[in-house]
């Protein structure tokens, strides 16, 4: 049996903007936390309740990310693996096995498993997406409190008919991903040749 289990998961493939963040967990058995659950299922306030609780009792823990000039080089999805290889190899203690949520692992080092759902299933993959949530969520309120006319406040980035609006008339901020659809021909109506 492994004695030191970390559970990794990210937030933010879908946003036009931002980061995407990645949070590894590993919890520490003498100090049980109740109530984790994948971070969407739970509401804000008992997210924000958990997110302290997590980082109170957690044997360690660490945030990774990818920024959006990385996420545009690499892809989404190349980005995201580099942001949980760094959420893993930042842990203070190094773990014997990792699970990951979602069908795949990063090409690393570690013994790792893909578990589908695993933020509602395993212990350390929920403490990790609530991390990751909430950390992605306080980045989306201090953008907005930045640029307060795109309304980051209300979809945290992702792709809805208010941001796509505000995009279209403001056209992007350095912090969009240049790489996605929308923001292109945001970038392309506006007659921008990139920010």
């Amino acid at each position: 049996m492994p004695h030191f289990i970390a559970g990794v998961d990210e937030v933010g493939r879908g946003p036009l903007v931002g980061d995407v963040v990645t949070a590894a967990v590993i919890l520490d058995p003498c100090k049980p936390i109740t109530g984790l659950n994948d971070s969407k299922k739970l509401s804000e306030k008992k997210r924000l309740a958990l997110y302290d609780e997590i980082r109170e009792k957690a044997l360690c823990f660490h945030i990774g990310r990818a920024t959006p000039a990385e996420i545009d080089s690499l892809n989404i999805l190349h980005a995201t693996m580099l942001a949980m290889t760094r959420a893993v190899e930042g842990l203070s203690t190094q773990p014997d096995y990792v699970k990951v949520d979602g069908n795949r692992c990063p090409a690393w080092h570690y013994a790792s498993e893909a578990v589908v759902k695993g933020d509602g299933t395993v212990a350390e993959i929920s403490a990790a997406s609530i991390l990751a949530k909430v950390t992605r969520d306080a980045e989306m309120l201090a953008l907005h409190q930045q640029y307060p006319d795109y309304g980051f406040d209300k979809h945290k980035g992702y792709p809805t008919k208010l941001h796509l609006e505000k995009l279209n008339i403001l056209g992007p901020l350095p912090v969009h991903r240049m790489s996605f659809k929308p923001v292109q021909v945001a970038t392309a109506q506006l007659g921008l040749s990139g920010v």
